[in-house]
């Protein structure tokens, strides 16, 4: 919005005047000098794209854990956000899932000991399976409700109520993503033990991309 609308929110501008405008009036960019109340890459083909969906998913770009979530179309994404032009059940459980975690480990880069997401090698080039959908959309529902109520019911974010589940706490929110992680890997038509094994799941959606890329499999991800 131009200055004179901004205006309009006193106490917003109060924090962008101290916070923001003293360092965006040293930039090199003439536009982050000039507009220095407004975002410096507002990514209007991403909210553009975003439009039309009520809610969509994301995750964190850089963390210890890969997290996925949804957001509502209104919020105002972060650089430290992925967002994702998906928003069904299906999508987030085959994302949240131990197989694309552990392909997104194998592919992404890393800041110090943390994952640093890159949807470009992470997301862009992970095989999606055919099968199952059903199934995984329905575990996905069960674990975002679970996992929704405690951290209502607690008060408390992704990160705390995660640490607790490694320490031993939250049982069924545990076996709910170990549930989520053996019915992705039966979508691929592999064996459900699979899923437990990182380096064997990397290891076949590696074939499974040689497999697409040499037309030899009918892939329509999401189709």
């Amino acid at each position: 919005m131009p200055l004179e609308v901004a205006e309009g929110f006193p106490r917003a501008m109060q924090i962008v005047r101290t916070r923001v405008r003293p360092q965006r009036l040293l930039n090199r960019d003439r536009g982050f000098r000039e507009k220095w109340w407004q975002f410096g890459r507002p990514r209007p083909e991403m909210r553009a794209a975003l439009l039309s969906l009520p809610q969509f998913i994301v995750a964190n770009r850089v963390g210890k854990r890969l997290m996925f979530a949804r957001a509502d179309a209104s919020w105002c994404l972060g650089d430290k956000v992925v967002a994702f032009r998906l928003v069904d059940d299906l999508s987030w459980g085959v994302l949240s899932s131990k197989v694309h975690s552990g392909w997104a480990w194998m592919l992404s880069s890393t800041l110090k000991a943390d994952l640093n997401y890159t949807p470009t090698s992470a997301f862009e080039t992970f095989p999606w399976p055919s099968g199952n959908r059903d199934e995984i959309a329905d575990v996905s529902r069960r674990l975002y409700a679970r996992r929704s109520e405690i951290c209502l019911e607690r008060q408390i974010g992704l990160t705390k109520l995660y640490n607790q589940l490694d320490d031993g706490a939250w049982r069924d929110l545990a076996d709910l993503h170990a549930e989520l992680d053996e019915v992705v890997a039966a979508a691929y038509g592999w064996p459900r033990a699979v899923a437990h094994d990182t380096d064997e799941t990397n290891r076949r959606l590696l074939e499974l991309n040689r497999v697409i890329a040499a037309g030899e499999a009918d892939y329509h991800p999401f189709g």
